[in-house]
């Protein structure tokens, strides 16, 4: 066998924790899983994983691989007065963000991590596009960042103008409408699904921002360079896309697939042994749950399906459903189009990432890290 994977057992030995325990470092992405080549039915792990995690545990890491893992899951490196996750909860400026997503809206949310006097104004558009939503807002993005001018060196005001221009870019691409009204309605409309409007105001509040994420980082290097606030907001929209990030939700919607044919249990084992993860559940930052799955999945009827999924993944993962999970429960309820995850997802974060861009640019620093040569 090879020594880079062990069995669970050994795994355990060298953790010193309870089965259940390891699951849920796999299910978090800590340590690598895959199906053992001699009983399917077994899982094998990554041992370098292990290793580094019982070290951890143990407090005997030393200061280069702490200075190593920073940017992996680290300690946040770059100040920010925009959000903060600190005790299982999430913050805006200060201001709880489970509280705010009973009422406020995303141009309400914006206006709050903007630091703006009144509601951001998003003017409906249209552009007619027969592209998807996504691609449409990628076309559109990239048509505005040879003629946005550099960010740097501009007042704030100013660019708190050309970052509501820019939403209105990104809305005319995913939320298209001719009515002026607010996003969720939008979006709820041109689905023709118009009683999902209240769960979806809800997912665009909690989804808005979430502090040094993959995608707001890539917008602050990007912005860190002098670039448009456009280029930072594709920059972070192409980050999004990613299946670790943004399109995790496709993950669990196969994970539904699977547990409508074969049942939620061995849908679950299943992905956990041919994935090494199943990213329906648990969240890093969020040790006893996700608190925006919890307060999404109680402003609409969880499907039945999708409610035994979360229950079962509890039990067999000690991981409670997270917020991707949410997003394709709220898509099978209302039967929305199969984008519709990512389309709430992105639409809300560009708030966030604008937000980001303008902090990162006010700083004046560019984002420039060293590498540590490894090679021969």
């Amino acid at each position: 066998m090879n020594t880079l994977w062990i069995t669970a057992e050994e795994a355990l030995a060298k953790l010193g924790s309870k089965r259940q325990t390891l699951y849920a470092n796999v299910s978090r992405g800590r340590i690598r899983a895959k199906p053992d080549p001699a009983d399917p039915r077994r899982s094998l792990y990554q041992a370098d994983d292990v290793h580094r995690l019982a070290e951890r545990h143990a407090g005997r890491r030393q200061a280069a691989v702490v200075a190593a893992e920073t940017i992996r899951w680290g300690e946040p490196v770059l100040p920010t007065t925009i959000s903060s996750i600190a005790g299982g909860q999430l913050s805006y400026r200060g201001s709880n963000a489970i509280e705010l997503a009973t009422t406020a809206t995303l141009e309400e949310v914006a206006a709050l991590l903007w630091l703006t006097p009144a509601a951001v104004v998003v003017p409906a558009r249209d552009p007619g596009s027969s592209q998807s939503r996504l691609a449409t807002t990628f076309t559109l993005l990239a048509g505005r960042i040879e003629a946005d001018l550099p960010a740097l060196g501009r007042r704030p005001a100013i660019l708190k103008a050309e970052a509501a221009e820019v939403l209105a870019t990104v809305a005319a691409g995913l939320a298209p409408s001719r009515e002026n009204v607010p996003l969720h309605e939008r979006l709820a409309q041109g689905w023709e699904r118009p009683e999902a409007a209240e769960p979806i105001r809800r997912c665009l509040v909690l989804t808005a921002e979430h502090e040094l994420n993959v995608s707001a980082f890539a917008a602050r290097v990007t912005a860190s360079s002098g670039a448009a606030l456009s280029a930072a907001t594709l920059s972070g929209l192409a980050t999004l896309t990613g299946p670790r990030h943004g399109g995790a939700w496709l993950s669990v919607t196969r994970l539904a697939e699977q547990a409508a044919v074969g049942g939620v249990r061995e849908a679950i084992r299943t992905m956990l042994s041919s994935d090494g993860v199943v990213r329906a559940f648990g969240h890093r930052l969020y040790p006893d749950g996700d608190p925006r799955a919890k307060a999404i999945m109680s402003s609409f009827d969880v499907p039945p399906l999708y409610a035994a999924l979360a229950e079962a993944g509890e039990e067999l993962l000690g991981e409670p459903a997270n917020l991707d999970f949410s997003l394709a429960a709220l898509a099978a309820a209302y039967d929305l189009p199969d984008d519709a995850p990512m389309v709430i997802f992105a639409l809300a974060r560009t708030v966030g990432w604008l937000a980001h861009a303008m902090e990162q640019v006010v700083s004046g620093d560019l984002i420039r890290p060293r590498a540590h040569y490894a090679g021969s």
